[in-house]
């Protein structure tokens, strides 16, 4: 999985990028397609917008499913965080729907009797 982060009017803290990149690539134990993830970090310059002066949003590319979040915060961790619970949520329910449900149970099993 490629991991392309963009900012915008924004200075990252210094640990975000090695953040970013691990529990992005946590979301690997899910059996979901995702070849590129686009984290973009915008910076809100009005002093009014404090609590949510910075917005991260995270869009994934290629042949699995379009998943896309956005969530503001006070900081970029604090919006990432957001937006990565969002996207695993999403990421949660297609790997739920692509199980396979069906179990066999002693009763409705296929013996096989060769003797």
């Amino acid at each position: 999985m490629k991991i392309i982060i963009h900012t915008r009017h924004a200075e990252l803290a210094s640990d975000f990028k090695s953040i970013a990149e691990e529990k992005l690539q946590s979301m690997e134990r899910f059996s979901v397609t995702i070849d590129r993830i686009e984290v973009e970090i915008l910076h809100e310059a009005n002093p009014r917008q404090g609590k949510n002066s910075h917005k991260v949003v995270i869009t994934s590319h290629g042949s699995g499913p379009l998943l896309r979040a956005e969530e503001t915060g006070f900081n970029d961790l604090a919006a990432f965080d957001g937006a990565i619970k969002s996207i695993e949520l999403q990421i949660r329910k297609i790997h739920e729907r692509n199980k396979s449900h069906d179990r066999n149970s002693v009763r409705t099993m296929k013996i096989n009797t060769q003797n």
